[in-house]
């Protein structure tokens, strides 16, 4: 009975990693990625510089820009820098007919001299982040499939672990050059290794879009009326309307230093203003989340900006928000780091080679089947050229949108979404590849090439802006310098992957033993 139940986990945890396996990988790398997405979208936008971060000076240097070129707007919301983002980002709404509000503009500043720094358009680390979880797809189909997708990955771990009777001996067990074995010997390795990390991060994403796949208690609890559940687990603050009579806004760095104590030293990540010239004006001090562990879901200092009265300080988060907010944090690793974000890194790419190394197996194993023959069925083709576009692919992919980055025209019309088109188009291009030519030599051929597109990413940096790796070490960007030295040592290693797959050898069937001369002579 207990074997037959194994027997049953280890079917489910079989095909459920096949089904949903090449979505996995995507959702994975991308995620893993997203991890870093503040320093490839600085690396993406070369023209906003790194400086050294001075809260203060940034926030004086944020309020006479806006009370330059809109005095008058109904609203002024102001985006800090900090080590990872160096950008200044403000943004102000036009005041229309009392009572409406209208567009935003927005606008990037050098915090050290109040210039707007015209940055290319790129959507930058953003579009991994996104796509992880909406697969590029209308919403809110993207992330039903995503969620779903996670679902199944949790599905998988656990049967992983019922199925594999020795997991932790197999994790100190690894036979190289034994073809299949030596694959198993790293999925288990791997899928050992980081199991923790494995099962947080996909739990967790499931708990951030519970209210969306579990809304049956709220819509219980509230008659139907979602939106109110939202209303009072993330109360809106109370800011007083304009009374129409001119009025001078404090310094903003004053307030700053204020709602900084009132979280004992915590930092603010952004600053929302209403009214900025009349005397009923408005400052609520938002906290940078990647102050604790925990994300903090709208912890607000409100001031009266003309007065300096403190009007309001946020609730402590009840239990559920706080449970929610633990997950989140978890997840999205924003507390992390450098040293540590490096670690969610890690073992970010450690699950992506779990699910490709899990993909590889299974294809493996029934090809020995047909390796005499020579002809393989059409589902294992189909399989091999999923394998091969889902995973080399999708890395000449990401490659080809760093690409597009530097080598399309700064003033070119829809210039990020080309920037994407171009990720897509070159997908595309891999799985015709694919279908084309035949595996190992599909294989080492766009392994190749994605590792010469990373290794020639530090040159063509150095040869389309002045943020070469010369330049960024020398000023201590590290986020930019970062960038083009991952980017070069992700393609010594596609070189080494794509140098081991073309001296592998094809594995044949075992021959079977000639059986005995008497049982021969038995059977006539």
């Amino acid at each position: 009975m207990k074997e037959g139940f194994r027997q049953a986990m280890a079917w489910l945890h079989t095909w459920a990693g096949l089904v949903f396996g090449w979505l996995l990988f995507a959702i994975f790398l991308t995620g893993t990625l997203s991890y870093f997405k503040d320093e490839i979208s600085h690396w993406m936008q070369p023209e906003v510089q790194a400086h050294a971060v001075d809260d203060a000076r940034s926030l004086g240097v944020a309020q006479n820009y806006l009370q330059h070129v809109a005095p008058d707007a109904a609203r002024w919301i102001i985006t800090l820098p900090n080590s990872r983002d160096p950008g200044l980002l403000v943004m102000w709404q036009d005041k229309l007919d009392p009572g409406k509000r209208g567009n935003f503009n927005q606008k990037t500043l050098d915090p050290t001299n109040a210039q707007a720094v015209e940055a290319r358009d790129s959507m930058g680390g953003e579009f991994f982040y996104r796509f992880h979880f909406q697969l590029q797809m209308p919403h809110p189909w993207g992330r039903w499939l995503s969620t779903f997708a996670a679902m199944v990955m949790f599905l998988a771990l656990i049967t992983g672990i019922i199925t594999h009777k020795k997991i932790f001996k197999d994790f100190f067990t690894f036979r190289p050059r034994k073809g299949q074995r030596s694959w198993l010997d790293g999925h288990n390795a791997v899928g050992v290794l980081v199991l923790p990390f494995h099962l947080m991060i996909t739990y967790s994403s499931l708990v951030i879009f519970m209210t969306m796949v579990m809304p049956a208690p709220i819509l219980a609890s509230y008659g139907g009326d979602a939106r109110a559940f939202f209303n009072e687990v993330f109360p809106a603050s109370n800011n007083a309307p304009a009374q129409g009579v001119p009025g001078k806004l404090l310094p903003l760095p004053a307030l700053y230093e204020q709602a900084r104590a009132q979280w004992a030293g915590g930092h603010v990540g952004r600053i929302a203003v209403n009214n900025p010239s009349d005397v009923n004006a408005s400052v609520n001090m938002f906290r940078a989340g990647s102050d604790k562990v925990v994300h903090d879901f709208g912890s607000v200092v409100q001031f009266n900006g003309t007065t300096g009265e403190l009007l309001q300080v946020s609730d402590e988060q009840s239990l559920p928000t706080l449970v929610a907010g633990g997950f989140f944090g978890l997840h999205m690793g924003h507390f992390a780091g450098p040293v540590l974000r490096w670690l969610y890194f890690i073992c970010g790419l450690a699950g992506t080679a779990m699910i490709g190394t899990g993909l590889v197996i299974w294809l493996g194993k029934r090809q020995l089947k047909h390796a005499k023959t020579a002809v393989m069925p059409f589902e294992l083709r189909l399989v091999e050229v999923l394998n091969i576009a889902s995973m080399s692919g999708l890395l000449i992919a990401i490659a080809a949108f760093f690409w597009a980055n530097r080598l399309l025209p700064v003033s070119f019309a829809e210039r990020s979404g080309w920037e994407v088109q171009t990720f897509f188009i070159a997908w595309g291009l891999s799985l015709l590849h694919a279908v084309l030519r035949r595996g190992r030599q599909a294989w080492v051929e766009q392994l190749g090439f994605a590792a010469l597109l990373f290794m020639a990413v530090p040159l063509l940096n150095a040869l389309t802006t002045s943020q070469h790796l010369g330049v960024s070490l020398v000023r201590g960007d590290w986020a930019m310098a970062g960038f083009d030295l991952t980017c070069l040592a992700s393609g010594a290693f596609l070189a080494w992957a794509a140098w081991k797959m073309q001296r592998r050898t094809v594995p044949q069937p075992k021959a079977q033993r000639p059986r005995p001369l008497h049982l021969k002579q038995e059977a006539n």
